[in-house]
């Protein structure tokens, strides 16, 4: 299923967003109060919105509650960025990303709710719409253009089976080098280690969507 996400804010971190996610295959639905903005990007998108985010009856317009995930780039107004996160994690929008100029918005949205802060000279755009899409997965680099390093929590049907039968490298294209065990990382990888409820993996991966 397509997973859909609505981005607040079309300055060049929102825009970068936007279209990684469409490029991904996500349906994505993008806000911003200026009108010109939403003309030049409305044919990039699936849905493109003038939209005044502090008005508080646009949102049940926009149908968030269905949304896999929502992207709050508006840094110039942290009135409205701390509205939009709200309003987003009110109605229950799992994951909720957060564009702070600086450290101190970055610690404020955490305190409203927010799931994920990013700093744009930290954290690339590219990076966080992968991120957003991938799920389980905890953290992405990108070490080279085939090649990735991930982190991510184990599926529910892992628990209690070894690597050896869960087959990852074959079915997922992942090759797990290591497991963050209770905060301890394993390095020591052998086939017959069984997986527990707690488990992150460490793994490099050669085809992230496979």
């Amino acid at each position: 299923m397509r997973k859909s996400y609505a981005v607040f804010g079309l300055g060049e971190f929102g825009k970068s967003v936007a279209l990684e996610l469409t490029k991904m295959g996500a349906d994505v639905l993008v806000c911003d109060t200026d009108e010109s903005k939403i003309a030049a990007f409305s044919d990039r998108v699936t849905g493109a919105v003038v939209m005044d985010v502090l008005d508080e009856p646009s949102y049940s317009k926009l149908g968030i509650s269905n949304m896999d995930g929502v992207i709050v780039s508006m840094t110039g107004s942290l009135d409205a960025s701390i509205f939009a996160i709200l309003k987003a994690k009110e109605a229950g929008v799992p994951l909720v990303l957060a564009k702070a100029a600086d450290a101190t918005q970055e610690l404020i949205f955490k305190k409203i709710g927010a799931d994920r802060v990013v700093i744009p000279e930290r954290d690339g755009g590219i990076r966080i719409a992968r991120s957003a899409l991938s799920g389980n997965y905890l953290d992405y680099i990108e070490l080279y253009d085939k090649l990735k390093m991930i982190e991510l929590n184990i599926e529910e049907n892992w628990i209690g089976r070894s690597l050896q039968e869960l087959k990852l490298r074959e079915k997922k294209g992942i090759n797990v080098i290591a497991v963050n065990r209770n905060g301890k990382v394993i390095t020591d990888i052998k086939p017959d280690l069984k997986l527990q409820s707690d488990d992150t993996l460490i793994a490099v991966s050669y085809n992230l969507h496979k």
